[in-house]
């Protein structure tokens, strides 16, 4: 994998702040329970801190790392000549990678900008970000909804997605969202949809529509929020 150049932030950040209070608070009564000679209590709320502490190194490290290597080698079967959408792309982690690799193709990124899903979510940050890579040339970033693509039918190689669609709050509007990925696809296309979230139901979705060649698969430990009751999963089809 390359160096990143671009400054990619956190995920949800507020759920990683969360972590890290509720281990001070775990540690801070800890600490009390010490002090008044409650052994027992001390040590449960001591192992509760150093649980915690583990979910936010995990939740950390794919933050800023994991990732990053996930999506390498998922995107290592690009030609170099795909046009590419990549849904929700925030500070532009996806997308820049993709299109680092497409230096005869294009890459397309579309968002809403919203900072609580991502720390610093912002067009001109992911603008500055193609910059800082060098890919500025092939990429277009849009502001826009995943319930409603401003694309035509087929206008992609490729679509991906990297925890966006959960961020849709209804069950409609998910299906939604992929019923628009799946719309802007060109036929032999290939789809990514990765979440932590609702991806048996993007599954579902898309074999309604009569898709065959369509699997959901785990993406692995490095893909891990916290742990693996926050695990994502990878829903891969082809048109």
């Amino acid at each position: 994998m390359r160096k990143r150049h671009g400054s990619y932030g956190f995920d949800a950040p507020w759920a990683l702040a969360g972590l890290l209070f509720g281990a001070l608070v775990l540690i801070g009564l800890a600490a009390i329970s010490f002090a008044f000679d409650i052994i027992a209590a001390g040590i449960a709320f001591l192992l509760g801190a150093l649980y915690t502490l583990a979910s936010a190194a995990s939740y950390l490290y794919t933050t800023r790392r994991g990732k990053f290597v996930v999506w390498d080698a998922e995107l290592g079967r690009l030609k170099g000549d795909e046009r590419l959408l990549d849904l929700g792309c925030g500070r532009g982690a996806v997308l820049l990678m993709a299109a680092g690799r497409l230096d005869r193709g294009h890459a397309a990124g579309i968002d809403l900008w919203r900072a609580k899903d991502q720390s610093g979510n912002a067009e001109s940050t992911a603008r500055a970000n193609a910059e800082a890579e060098g890919v500025s040339d092939r990429v277009e970033l849009v502001t826009g909804d995943l319930r409603d693509l401003p694309f035509d039918d087929g206008a992609f190689d490729v679509v991906v997605s990297s925890q966006a669609i959960h961020n849709i709050p209804d069950t409609g509007g998910r299906e939604q969202a992929v019923r628009e990925a799946y719309r802007v696809l060109r036929p032999g296309g290939l789809m990514l949809l990765a979440d932590f979230q609702h991806t048996p139901a993007y599954e579902a979705t898309l074999r309604a529509l009569g898709v065959v060649d369509v699997r959901l698969r785990d993406a692995g430990w490095r893909f891990w929020y916290g742990g693996p009751w926050f695990a994502t999963g990878i829903v891969e089809a082809r048109k």
